[in-house]
């Protein structure tokens, strides 16, 4: 079994729980209440706050803050509440990632996923795995994101957004609507068709693509209420036969907001 290697300068309160092989960086904090998972390397100065769980293998970068309380003004210090990090997730330089603010609620940041340097993901977010976020990629409270989805530099999700599996938001982009599942967007709001790059990497089949960018058009591209349509396809005589397809239907049968849509209306 290898030892864990931790700098004479870090502070580790003796409540808190480390697996094996863990680096623990210069000046970094970790805090009473914290489990950190095996093989686990933090860098100096970063800090993990109460009631923060580290999976297996998570990398902590310089002065990133895990755990630190929502930034909401109604919230109460003393409520106990979580953050979860999947194992093989990495979290770059100056991250921050809040705990919910609810009692014995979760921020969860999926498996394998990667937070670039000065992103940010507020309370009670929840993150598919493989999900990544590019530079000064900021997350409000309560959103949403799918596995596979990749959100670009400077991008901004509001508050209680969902972003379905395998979307891609292009870099600086303002979303304040639902974004489909495997649909890439930009700008405000605006859907500019499906992320196909994503698909190929992801070996999707050429029936699911043509599935995807057939109820793409019939949801998407025509005027009208995408959940009213989506609806028709689900009830009607031949509903989607992939599952991705499926996916991307029922995504509109649910949530209370609007939906990123095409610039052309047909």
């Amino acid at each position: 079994m290898k030892s864990n290697s931790i700098h004479s300068t870090a502070i580790i309160d003796p409540e808190s729980e480390l697996g094996t092989n863990i680096t623990v960086g210069a000046y970094s904090i970790i805090e009473a209440g914290v489990s950190v998972g095996d093989g686990c390397s933090i860098a100096s100065h970063a800090i993990l706050k109460k009631s923060t769980f580290l999976g297996k293998g998570v990398r902590v970068g310089h002065f990133s803050v895990v755990g630190g309380d929502p930034q909401h003004l109604s919230f109460d210090p003393a409520i106990s509440s979580d953050t979860v990090i999947g194992d093989g997730t990495r979290l770059g330089e100056g991250v921050t990632v809040h705990r919910s603010m609810y009692e014995n609620g979760r921020t969860v940041i999926g498996r394998d996923c990667f937070l670039m340097g000065y992103s940010h993901a507020a309370h009670d977010c929840q993150l598919g795995d493989r999900t990544i976020l590019a530079n000064g990629a900021l997350l409000g409270g309560h959103v949403s994101l799918g596995s596979d989805v990749f959100v670009g530099g400077g991008a901004g999700l509001h508050q209680f957004t969902r972003v379905g599996e395998g979307a891609m938001i292009g870099g600086l982009a303002e979303i304040s609507a639902d974004v489909p599942p495997q649909v890439t967007v930009s700008g405000r709001n605006r859907a500019c068709g499906l992320n196909l790059v994503g698909l190929k990497r992801r070996e999707a089949t050429q029936e699911e693509r043509n599935e995807l960018k057939e109820y793409y058009r019939e949801i998407l591209m025509k005027p009208g209420n995408p959940t009213l349509c989506a609806k028709k396809i689900i009830d009607g005589m031949s509903p989607p036969k992939t599952g991705l397809a499926r996916a991307f239907v029922e995504f509109f049968l649910e949530g209370d907001r609007s939906f990123a849509r095409s610039k052309t209306l047909r």
